[in-house]
């Protein structure tokens, strides 16, 4: 073991954060370049680009579950997350380089259809970023102890990762996209294939509170686990089913039952205390809870990701490609500049005085407040950035102390099983997005309706997360 993680010094900390760098950057590039390459290279229109977004939350209700189960159980190549890591690396390199080749890989295979290829690589791409994506944040929890130590691995992860993502925008806003992608296929291979090598995992996995291992999570479980998401599912399910068998429906009632369905199953997690029951039972109500108030944050933030484009083009008529382009790239830059900083500087000593919870509450309902003012002012350029850093409070806490609450309240010994669910409040969310609000986007005039639902989500978030109790980092022993 190196001497920087038994001290569990900033470099090891550092290094601890460059595999998911390496997935956050995979990310990054394609939020960056996917639906302005594939809306402006190769003509696919709105509701096509939803659907090619969709191929990314089936790859993550697949990928994170099953291979966070399978990596709590197993062990080879020296470690447990180290070779799902490696090998997702490896194959997002590739499906980043085949990204702006569609057409030359679908002329390749003799295949007309651009969108089936563009589903074939994306759907790929998300499986390989899935396959790594939650190894990289359980090896924080595996080699940190609880408390405020993991709380610094999740807040370090997002100031490396989310200097990365800035420096991703910036290259696609001055060297373009192309060059973007390019530049950054060796770059995830690199930080998803060396730096795991200098890790050491723990055989063991720490023990629940009885010192009993309960053994790999089963389906009941996960269906009992994801009940605040059930309404979430069954939209997914009935929505990609007719857009899959080409069913064309002219009334809403589906919608509607399903919107009434997610709000039961939401509002009856959130109605139990955690207070007064024994810490396993109170831990898995307080996980229900989470899971509730993160999918709602993700509709909202998915939201933003796959169609600001649309909202440009309408709120910025007569814009050029190449200028839609950098627009993007220097809104995301702005907004995952604000999210690298307050993490590690800001957030986590607020969570010292303030706790976890309560701090990440408030960012969220600031989000909620700035995709208001997005809708009523971010019509300009230069409005539009200054509303993306206000923005990026929210997302800075969406992205690290959302997982330093969610690994506090689980059982240790089971953190990949319970990451791979913690994602699927991600993932089941984005695809509604793309299914649901992609559909009701490309039919309305306004596409300020974009952030009209990116509001009201994440303000819904926001009081979701008020009903999940307080979690109060251990102090650093001197």
């Amino acid at each position: 073991m190196l001497t920087i993680q038994k001290n569990l010094s900033r470099s090891f900390y550092v290094l601890l954060s460059l595999p998911s760098t390496a997935m956050g950057f995979a990310l990054s590039i394609q939020i960056a370049a996917l639906s302005w390459l594939l809306n402006t290279q190769y003509g696919l229109d709105i509701h096509e680009v939803g659907l090619v977004w969709a191929a990314g939350p089936i790859a993550g209700i697949l990928g994170q579950v099953i291979i966070g189960i399978i990596s709590d159980k197993v062990w080879f190549w020296g470690g447990r997350r180290r070779p799902f890591i490696i090998v997702g690396g490896v194959l997002a390199g590739m499906m980043l380089l085949a990204l702006p080749n569609i057409d030359i890989v679908s002329g390749a295979l003799g295949m007309d259809g651009l969108l089936g290829i563009a589903i074939v690589i994306a759907l790929t791409l998300d499986l390989s970023i899935n396959v790594s994506m939650n190894p990289t944040r359980s090896i924080i929890a595996d080699v940190t102890p609880q408390g405020e130590q993991r709380t610094q691995g999740y807040t370090w992860m997002q100031l490396i990762s989310g200097t990365f993502g800035m420096m991703a925008y910036a290259i696609g806003a001055t060297l373009g996209n192309y060059v973007l992608i390019y530049l950054g296929a060796a770059l995830v291979f690199l930080l998803a294939v060396v730096p795991p090598f200098f890790i050491e995992e723990p055989k063991q996995l720490t023990e629940n509170e009885d010192g009993n291992d309960q053994g790999a999570i089963n389906l009941k479980e996960i269906l009992v686990n994801i009940k605040p998401l059930w309404g979430f599912l069954i939209y997914d399910a009935y929505a990609l089913f007719i857009k899959l068998a080409g069913i064309q429906v002219d009334n809403y009632w589906v919608e509607i039952a399903c919107l009434i369905l997610t709000a039961y199953f939401v509002f009856t997690t959130l109605l139990p205390s955690e207070q007064g029951k024994p810490e396993q039972q109170a831990n898995l109500i307080g996980f229900r809870k989470v899971l509730a108030a993160h999918s709602f944050s993700w509709i909202g933030i998915q939201s933003m990701f796959v169609f600001l484009f649309a909202f440009l083009q309408d709120k910025m008529p007569g814009i050029a490609d190449d200028e839609l382009g950098k627009i993007i790239n220097l809104s995301f830059l702005v907004l995952n500049g604000v999210a690298a900083i307050l993490p590690a500087l800001v957030l986590l000593p607020l969570t010292r005085s303030y706790g976890l919870v309560r701090v990440h509450t408030v960012c969220i309902a600031t989000m909620a407040l700035g995709y208001f003012g997005v809708v009523l002012f971010g019509h300009s350029e230069y409005m539009l950035y200054g509303l993306m850093a206000f923005l990026g409070i929210g997302w800075s806490a969406v992205i690290s102390l959302a997982f330093a609450i969610m690994s506090e309240k689980i059982d240790q010994s089971r953190m990949g099983s319970y990451m791979g669910l913690f994602n699927l409040s991600v993932v089941i969310p984005q695809l509604v997005v793309s299914l649901g609000v992609g559909l009701a986007v490309s039919q309305a005039e306004d596409k300020g309706l974009i952030f009209v639902i990116s509001a009201v989500s994440l303000l819904i978030s926001a009081i979701a997360w008020m009903r999940v109790e307080e979690i109060k980092p251990k102090v650093l022993s001197e």
